[in-house]
């Protein structure tokens, strides 16, 4: 028999509390609320069947629940995925996030790929079981209702990945800051500024994408003296494994060549941040989208 009385617990967070609208709807954290739609490509997506006490109980939904005070949306849901179904921070990487936003309460929910096999562990009362259920039979399920007005949205951006490929000669070179003085150095110190990006992760208007953010994962193609920076993990903005990653290519030979040739290997959405016209021809008749330097270093600005 499902029990519909909630565990007796003494300590809660200053965010566990009731957010009451003006018609007289409830809405659970006082800060907010975050959840974690893990999707992994070979199982489905990780649901959680919901306590019988539960707010909505008895119904199919992603693991989540108030924000602490202060508390990132991001690190909210991870939290909140970690104490009810024990999910594993290095094994996911962050996609994209949707957030709806009332006013006076929002809820993000946080898109993560498993990039590592894992199993969930019923691990508080929240929960009565947990399953990978594959994307076709989400719909089947009794699904919590804000789940179920959100998933035909998010089912369709679930296998979308988003690469952003940076001209770093171009880029770095757009800023008269005496780069060409050390161009070994100036190009290290670019790729650690772009870590710290890759962190944040950038607004989805601005990539022309739909939902809230997303967290591309970036290649800096580097050519000539600059040939040997790499990211570094010391970096403002490194640190846990979810966060989206930078890569480097170095150049044989031509960076714009090289940049149409990781450009021809790439899936998905894909963004080159150049101001060579030349070289945005190029990958434009890949298929490919471009930003100019300035979309970059402005939002490097913001970042640091």
């Amino acid at each position: 028999m499902t029990d519909t009385h909630p565990p007796s617990d003494p300590v809660r967070d200053a965010g566990d509390a009731w957010v009451e609208s003006g018609d007289g709807r409830k809405f659970w954290g006082r800060f907010g609320a975050a959840g974690l739609l893990v999707h992994d490509p070979a199982r489905g997506v990780l649901l959680q069947h919901r306590a019988g006490w539960s707010h909505f109980g008895g119904t199919w939904g992603i693991p989540g629940g108030a924000r602490h005070q202060f508390e990132d949306a991001v690190d909210g849901a991870v939290r909140e995925s970690n104490e009810e179904a024990g999910v594993p921070s290095d094994s996911i990487e962050l996609r994209f996030a949707s957030v709806l936003d009332l006013g006076f309460w929002s809820y993000t929910t946080v898109i993560v790929e498993a990039v590592a096999p894992f199993e969930p562990v019923v691990s508080d009362p929240e929960s009565i079981a947990l399953a990978w259920v594959p994307v076709a039979e989400v719909e089947t399920l009794p699904l919590h209702p804000g789940f179920a007005d959100s998933w035909p949205e998010l089912r369709a951006q679930l296998d979308r990945r988003v690469t952003v490929v940076v001209d770093v000669a171009n880029v770095v070179g757009s800023q008269p800051n005496g780069w060409w003085k050390d161009r070994a150095g100036a190009a290290q110190g670019f790729v650690s500024r772009l870590v710290g990006l890759a962190h944040d992760g950038i607004d989805a208007s601005t990539l022309g994408l739909d939902f809230d953010r997303w967290w591309p994962a970036y290649v800096a193609v580097v050519e000539g003296q600059a040939r040997g920076a790499r990211p570094d993990a010391t970096a403002a903005g490194a640190g846990p494994e979810l966060r989206a990653g930078v890569s480097v290519v170095d150049a044989a030979g031509s960076g714009d060549d090289a940049i149409v040739d990781v450009v021809g290997g790439l899936q998905g959405a894909v963004v080159v941040v150049t101001s060579d016209r030349g070289l945005r021809d190029r990958v434009e008749r890949q298929g490919a989208t471009t930003r100019g330097a300035a979309w970059l270093t402005d939002r490097l600005d913001h970042t640091d």
